[in-house]
Parts: structure tokens; C-alpha cells; sequence
């Protein structure tokens, strides 16, 4: 069965099988979080959200980062504290972020939460709150 068929919401920058790098404010912004900080974050984002947070990309090698995807042209919106970063397109910079296909091997990405038709991106607002809460300062 092909999946791009039965489930046509899946968005055109998810690939098939794999992974593959994805420019930053073209089909959306990140926020990338590292290490146990990401982890408070998005456990605390899973819980206020019912487990439809949207998009989270994970790495299970080097600095564990956590990539938060947002709306494109959102994420540079919001004063994050240091540790965390936005990556959009603009000020003369280039970010790319590797995305993992829904499902098949992807090592060493994976989903910590997968987008869907209903939350197909992380709500800006809302991961400003909980990043505030977990730094110890708002956002």
C-alpha cells in the first residue's frame, strides 16, 4: 500500500523512506533544544497538548537535540533564553534540519511526536510558555 496515497495530509517535506535535510523557513521554522532540556520540554509540551503536539524531531547520537517545528517565518517571533535557537531563513544564514520518514529505518532521527492533518506544526505560543517555565524565565 502506498502511504502517500491513504494518507494524503502527510506534508510534501516528510520523505518516503530515510531522512532527508530540510531547509529551515521554507517549509517550516525550528527551535532546536539539547540534551535533558529538550526532554523536560517535550514531555511538558506532550502532556498539555493530549500527545498532538505536532511536529518533534529527534537525534539519538552526539547532543540529543530536539527540533520543534513551526510555522515557516514564525519561530524568529519569539525571544528564546540562551541554549536555544531558532532556525529560520533570513539574516544572510542557512539552517537545514534532517527530517525522518514517518516510518522504516531513520536512525539516528525519529519522531518524538509526528505531525498530523490536525496539528501539522508545534504552536509557537505555547512552546515559548513551557521552554520559559523549563529555563526558569519567560520567553
Amino acid at each position: 500500500m502506498n502511504e502517500r496515497i491513504a494518507a494524503p495530509w502527510i506534508p510534501t517535506w516528510i520523505p518516503a523512506t530515510g531522512h532527508a535535510l530540510r531547509h529551515a523557513g521554507i517549509h517550516f521554522d525550528a527551535v532546536r533544544i539539547r540534551g535533558d532540556r529538550a526532554e523536560r520540554v517535550a514531555s511538558e509540551l506532550m502532556s498539555a497538548t493530549d500527545f498532538e503536539a505536532g511536529p518533534i524531531v529527534q537525534e539519538a547520537t552526539g547532543e540529543r537535540n530536539m527540533y520543534f517545528l513551526l510555522p515557516p517565518q514564525t519561530a524568529s517571533g519569539f525571544r528564546w533564553p540562551a541554549g536555544v535557537r531558532a532556525l529560520t531563513r533570513g539574516d544572510r544564514s542557512l539552517a537545514y534540519v534532517g527530517v525522518p520518514a514517518l516510518t522504516g529505518v531513520t536512525w539516528p532521527l525519529g519522531w518524538r511526536s509526528v505531525p498530523s492533518e490536525k496539528v501539522p506544526f508545534v504552536d509557537g505560543e505555547l512552546l515559548g510558555e513551557v521552554v520559559g517555565r523549563v529555563a526558569g524565565g519567560a520567553c
